[in-house]
């Protein structure tokens, strides 16, 4: 980021996209690299950061920077679908390490979590979100690895408190991966409440336009565990293609507005259904009835999300 961003709200470092220009042309908008391959100098040096299109790509990469600025990130990297995220992080455990997870989430996260649990010898504990001391149980202090959350957790609309569950994994000696795919960065940061890597499904908040389908992750700390995942991306063809990612940058420009909107109507509506004589239970955070209101109103702080059941 340069110093003419550094006083910019998130919100205008989303639509300005860091300001970042087309140095050549002076477009605002910038352009796409569909190049796979990149020239070198003659002493085969590289002229820009990368090489070839699978290890980074100047598109992906502003896309990658955005995210970090409105995370309040140190690094994040993004993927062609968020189960490539997901399994990237995932191939970081080690056969023997323990996982923990909440029995409600992604299905796609985990089924993974159950193969790789069987195939590789790695323990996994799915404990309950919605009772009082069901992850301090499930933890095991010195052998679980990575606790993951969801929150709030779709379709049940859980709450988890992300702090909290910081302190917990990282008591145990694991991280924290927090899923806010439903709980974007205009309205949560998970990284300033104590998770060590956020996880997005781009495909849903962040892109907002239902024409691409991406994954992202992003870091409190550029270390070891962030290094393999972004290893484990490159060796197995994990990243974002430029086209795609042009269209998720364009849908990040107006994340905060659209956020802002959507919640505002989804809390309208659940107010009217849960009056409703014919409707038994809305499941919504941003309701009072909601067993996880004053958690969902100390994480998400501009906004309760777009989706109820």
């Amino acid at each position: 980021m340069t110093s003419s961003t550094d006083n910019w709200a998130r919100s205008t470092l989303a639509v300005q996209a860091l300001h970042k220009i087309n140095e050549a042309t002076g477009a605002v908008v910038p352009g796409i690299e569909p190049a796979s391959t990149f020239a070198r100098g003659p002493e085969y040096e590289l002229i820009g950061a990368t090489s070839y299109a699978r290890y980074t790509n100047p598109t992906v990469r502003i896309v990658e920077e955005v995210l970090t600025a409105i995370e309040g990130a140190a690094d994040a990297l993004v993927f062609n679908a968020g189960m490539a995220a997901t399994t990237c992080a995932f191939e970081t455990l080690r056969s023997g390490q323990h996982v923990v997870a909440p029995q409600i989430m992604y299905h796609g996260g985990q089924d993974w979590l159950r193969r790789i649990s069987e195939t590789r010898g790695i323990g996994l504990t799915f404990f309950d979100q919605t009772r009082e001391g069901a992850l301090e149980e499930a933890v095991r202090p010195g052998e679980t690895a990575l606790v993951w959350v969801e929150s709030p957790v779709n379709p049940t609309w859980d709450v988890i408190d992300i702090a909290h569950a910081a302190a917990v994994a990282h008591a145990a000696g694991a991280i924290l991966i927090a899923d806010c795919t439903v709980a974007p960065p205009c309205t949560t940061t998970a990284l300033g409440l104590g998770a060590d890597i956020v996880f997005h499904s781009a495909t849903k908040y962040l892109g907002g336009h239902s024409d691409v389908v991406a994954g992202a992750l992003a870091t409190r700390e550029k270390n070891e565990r962030w290094e393999e995942i972004g290893l484990v991306r490159k060796l197995t063809g994990g990243i974002l293609g430029p086209f795609d990612a042009w269209l998720l940058l364009r849908g990040m420009r107006t994340l905060f507005l659209r956020y802002e909107r959507a919640s505002a109507n989804a809390l309208a509506l659940a107010r009217h259904f849960e009056n409703h004589p014919k409707i038994e239970r809305v499941l919504y955070p941003g309701l009072e009835s909601h067993p996880g209101h004053e958690i969902a109103k100390r994480q998400m702080t501009e906004g309760f999300g777009g989706m109820l059941s």
